[in-house]
């Protein structure tokens, strides 16, 4: 749902982000010109105006048009034929030119789905492909992966991490940060969406705006509306990713002396009750080894990111060639 970037800046940590959407509207001179002159990321191709970013779910709300991505179930778009000029775009506002070229960027990549065909390959390649061509040494990490550095550093980076993200959910058991099982769900937010929508009768981006809208899994609202038919699909979620992992861990054999603290995060897990309703499912789940705790990122918007940041600044802790350290960069997708 968006792209994001973690640079450190001193002793601060910099994200920049935007939507991962555009809408196409029609050219026009005085279009362009207030688009320009209001700031709105666009860019114009024959007789058309692209708006991108996050202000193109602002202009598909008002001209009641759906918003297109050029990532879709978490990956390159096979479908939308504009996928890799808008990635392009958008990658470009949020990382920006390198400070200095080769400068390392971590960008994250999903695993290969459990429950569906979908290659993560392609999508990889091709951003690594992208970014290096920018001027960055870019390295892709694993977002479970991602999400065990930012989240579990306390807990030398032991533990089972899961990032509820818009097209898949990614989980990652880690020990001593070497992990021990990771995979892909092809759900995450994009789905309860869309089954939301399709629930009742209303359009993706307006769920998709009254989800991030102050939205709570409290359960209390009349089941008929949007917001009754949003926490029926996110208990759906939770209950169909829970019981993929207990299969997984089965089949990967995962030693039962284990005993480790889950986090959850991602903007899919931001609404308020999510913590909560996720570890009362966890606990009625058959895993065969113990949970120390369960915990929900401070930041799960940024919490992938700022992973990536991790790694790269441990990639790059010796000092360079002329004694002083590089600077990195991390990205998420």
């Amino acid at each position: 749902m968006n792209i994001l970037s973690a640079q450190q800046d001193g002793n601060d940590t910099v994200f920049v982000q935007q939507r991962n959407s555009f809408v196409e509207i029609d050219y026009s001179d005085m279009a362009e010109q207030m688009l320009s002159r209001s700031e709105v990321l666009h860019i114009r191709k024959d007789d058309k105006v692209y708006v991108v970013g996050d202000d193109a779910l602002n202009f598909a709300n008002i001209f009641n048009r759906e918003t297109r991505r050029p990532m879709q179930h978490g990956i390159l778009s096979s479908d939308e034929k504009s996928a890799i000029p808008m990635m392009k775009l958008i990658i470009e506002q949020v990382v920006g030119e390198p400070n200095h070229p080769g400068e390392k960027l971590y960008f994250s990549s999903p695993a290969d789905p459990i429950d569906s065909d979908l290659s993560t390959l392609y999508h990889q390649k091709t951003l690594e492909s992208f970014i290096s061509d920018m001027g960055y040494d870019a390295e892709p990490i694993n977002e479970g992966m991602a999400v065990i550095y930012s989240e579990l550093a306390d807990n030398d980076f032991t533990g089972l991490g899961i990032s509820f993200g818009a097209g898949m959910t990614n989980v990652c058991l880690a020990y001593y940060a070497v992990p021990v099982m990771k995979f892909s769900v092809a759900r995450g937010g994009d789905w309860v969406d869309e089954q939301a929508a399709q629930a009742t009768g209303t359009p993706v981006d307006k769920v998709t705006s009254i989800k991030e809208d102050d939205f709570e899994l409290d359960f209390t609202t009349d089941v008929g509306g949007v917001e009754g038919a949003l926490s029926i699909y996110y208990e759906n979620l939770l209950d169909y990713v829970i019981d993929l992992i207990v299969k997984e861990v089965d089949e990967e054999d995962v030693e039962e002396g284990l005993d480790v603290p889950v986090v959850v995060t991602g903007g899919t897990s931001s609404p308020d009750g999510f913590e909560d309703l996720f570890r009362d499912h966890l606990q009625d789940a058959n895993i065969p080894f113990s949970i120390s705790g369960v915990s929900h990122a401070n930041e799960p918007l940024y919490s992938v990111a700022r992973g990536g940041l991790v790694a790269a600044r441990s990639d790059e802790e010796a000092p360079a060639a002329g004694g002083e350290e590089e600077e990195a960069a991390a990205a998420d997708e």
